[in-house]
């Protein structure tokens, strides 16, 4: 059965309200007013509640009118049977989706009644056939709501703007790569995550190395003095990412980190009109390794730092122990760019508040021939170099 799909409209003329990440309000492209997303969800609250009770009521006709067209059937089918006539056979037709039933959801467009197929896992985007941006309440409810939201800054051309200063200085990439033309796809989504609260508390053990150096007559004494350095500590980490996506890879959201909690917010609807978000299909269970993993580097890489007057400096062992607490599930904006150079594409992902990105680039075949003659030539001329100033200095002996 069809869930009921929400998109909000603007209250003074029901054109599409879209977030715009800059403003940080719900703007209307239309008649050109904007409202905060506290105030289009106090006025959508009771719509919500009349949509609710509408398509209760829905349902309800539909089982009524469904019994209706049995019984009429059965008249049409002893009426058939008198004339000799058979009627349409649809036993074959299957109602059983099996798995893949389970990765699928049906909704209803409210703007123009479409009704539509999407993967279980999406719970925002547009539809193809009026174009409005929509949302679906149910795939969010229940334990799969998300308690936190944080909105987009940057909008659609700023991410733009942002790949295309990515480009400057990258001289291996092709001359024309940079062509705003070869930008294939740009959407902005909102990744599910998980944000772990834990405490860390341990000691790291590190083999240090001090060595100096000294000339007697003719030799030149090196004295390396070898040290046991142990350091203790503990920390607590709030909102530790990782994402619970299955389609983002997790690399690429590491790289494109920090985010700026600053501007979390508590989880609205109305933050998503006009952009994509899906919910987890990674759970918190699987993601707690990563968790674990980044408290116990980061307790050490603090220890590390403290280690300091020495040259060399080797970790020998580790006694880290973690305090787990809380998980919280957020939706973190990510804009996702997509680039076709010569028939391959390539993939970016970029933070939605800060423009940090991270992926794949061609490299210009020619470019990189003339680098590696030049890096050729280079150490040819050194050596070369050295060559000279040894039989020089053999001539001055």
């Amino acid at each position: 059965m069809a869930e009921q799909m929400t998109n909000y409209q603007c209250p003074a003329c029901t054109g599409p309200l879209h977030f715009n990440g800059s403003s940080g309000r719900l703007e209307c492209e239309y008649c050109g007013n904007s409202y905060s997303a506290e105030e289009i969800e106090a006025f959508y609250a009771e719509k919500e509640k009349e949509a609710a009770e509408a398509f209760a009521q829905e349902e309800q006709t539909q089982r009524e009118e469904h019994q209706d067209d049995v019984g009429k059937t059965r008249q049409d089918t002893d009426a058939e049977d008198a004339y000799g006539e058979t009627a349409w056979d649809t036993s074959g037709v299957n109602d059983d989706w099996g798995e893949e039933g389970e990765e699928m959801r049906a909704f209803h467009c409210p703007s123009c009644g479409a009704e539509l197929i999407c993967e279980a896992s999406t719970a925002a985007g547009s539809c193809p056939y009026c174009g409005n941006p929509t949302i679906i309440p149910g795939q969010f409810a229940g334990t799969l709501k998300p308690d936190y939201i944080i909105p987009f800054r940057m909008g659609k051309k700023d991410a733009e703007n942002a790949l295309k200063k990515l480009y400057r200085g990258k001289f291996l990439l092709p001359k024309n790569f940079s062509d705003s033309s070869h930008i294939k796809e740009i959407k902005g989504v909102y990744v599910p995550f998980w944000l772990f609260y834990a405490k860390a508390w341990g000691h790291v053990s590190y083999a240090a190395t001090r060595s100096e150096t000294h000339r007697e007559g003719e030799y030149r004494v090196t004295n390396t003095s070898h040290f046991q350095v142990q350091r203790e500590g503990s920390a607590s980490f709030e909102r530790i990412p990782a994402d619970a996506s299955r389609q983002m890879p997790d690399d690429y959201m590491d790289s494109i980190e920090p985010f700026d909690y600053g501007e979390m917010r508590e989880f609205s609807t109305a933050y998503l009109p006009g952009y994509l978000a899906n919910k987890y299909d990674v759970s918190a269970e699987e993601c707690a390794s990563r968790a674990d993993l980044r408290c116990a580097n980061s307790l050490e890489g603090m220890l590390r730092r403290d280690v300091i007057g020495y040259q060399t400096v080797a970790e020998t062992g580790r006694d880290i122990r973690l305090q787990r607490g809380a998980v919280k599930y957020a939706m973190l904006p990510v804009w996702v760019l997509n680039t076709r150079w010569k028939d391959q594409n390539y993939l970016f992902m970029m933070n939605g508040q800060t423009g940090k990105a991270a992926g794949d680039l061609p490299v210009s075949k020619a470019k990189y021939a003339v680098l590696r003659l030049c890096l050729i030539g280079g150490l040819t001329l050194l050596f070369g170099l050295v060559g000279v100033g040894g039989a020089l200095a053999s001539l001055i002996v």
